[in-house]
């Protein structure tokens, strides 16, 4: 080295592991002991990354995928929607009436049809909260998210692209064929094999929940939702309920309290509410200055 050259230090000295899983691809030699799934790098090998003792990995792994690419996208926080994959869109209501083949089926396709306004609902809520700017870092606050699905799920995306917004859908793998709804931002729909970490992930940035009528998926993450929050497992957050009606008929929380099973103090965990305007408003004053850039019209 001459007395006036520069010194570059390199930012690594081991290959990535890109590197060297296309320098394998390029160099592999045909042999018996190549060909073997034995010899394949452990992080390309489906087969054994699938073994059911590697579960703790895949666990891992659909931990830190969605989080990376939300910590990439400058999502801080989300409003978070749970509500049924059913409940029709109102321009849709009527084909979902004229499809009932029987008494019964009707009279449950005219119960879904008058929840259809939740759908309107779940779409100007979404779309007040996408309106909110970025912080001085440039992060994005009450970024909407759902599960990706139809229905509640769908108005909540929609009302997000209304607001010309991105918005996370958080899909599941069931066994019935089924596809994130058309609304949710390509670079931010994930999939999860686990709904245990789905559920994480729906809580790991929320800062408001969202819950209109829905069955036992939204049973699931609601009473979730209140017993991390009973129990002093995350920090107190709005829990929103749309439909006082229908949760009234299908639990009785008063009777749960008086039954003493949960506290009375607990049913103040949640804020009953009918129309965006009065959800939007609780979310504001909770949260105050945070929220106070946000337009609320």
């Amino acid at each position: 080295m001459t007395e006036n050259s520069e010194t570059i230090v390199p930012s690594r000295l081991f290959p990535r592991a890109r590197q060297s899983a296309d320098s394998t691809a390029k160099t592999v030699v045909h042999t018996p002991q190549t060909e073997h799934p034995a010899y394949r790098l452990a992080f390309q090998d489906t087969e054994f990354l699938l073994r059911e003792d590697l579960r703790p990995v895949r666990f891992q792994l659909e931990l830190l995928k969605p989080d990376l690419l939300l910590d990439e996208a400058r999502i801080a926080s989300t409003l978070v929607f749970y509500g049924s994959a059913r409940i029709p869109e109102p321009a849709k209501a009527d084909a979902l009436l004229a499809a009932a083949t029987n008494a019964r089926g009707r009279a449950i396709a005219e119960r879904l049809v008058a929840k259809a306004k939740y759908y309107d609902v779940a779409r100007e809520l979404a779309r007040l909260a996408s309106r909110c700017p970025r912080d001085a870092e440039g992060r994005r606050h009450f970024v909407v998210c759902s599960g990706g699905g139809p229905s509640i799920m769908e108005a909540a995306n929609r009302g997000a692209v209304d607001a010309g917004a991105e918005t996370i859908g958080l899909n599941i793998v069931l066994p019935h064929e089924q596809a994130p709804n058309q609304y949710v931002t390509p670079s931010l729909s994930f999939q999860f094999h686990y709904f245990a970490l789905r559920k994480m992930h729906f809580l790991l940035r929320a800062r408001a929940i969202a819950v209109f009528p829905g069955g036992f998926g939204t049973f699931d993450e609601m009473f979730e939702a209140l017993t991390l929050i009973q129990t002093g497992k995350i920090s107190r957050l709005p829990i929103l309920m749309f439909g006082r009606d229908f949760w009234n008929k299908v639990v009785d929380f008063e009777a749960l309290a008086d039954e003493g099973v949960i506290s009375h103090k607990d049913l103040a965990l949640m804020n009953w509410v009918e129309t965006a305007s009065e959800a939007w408003a609780i979310i504001r004053e909770f949260w105050g200055r945070a929220a106070e850039d946000c337009p609320c019209d």
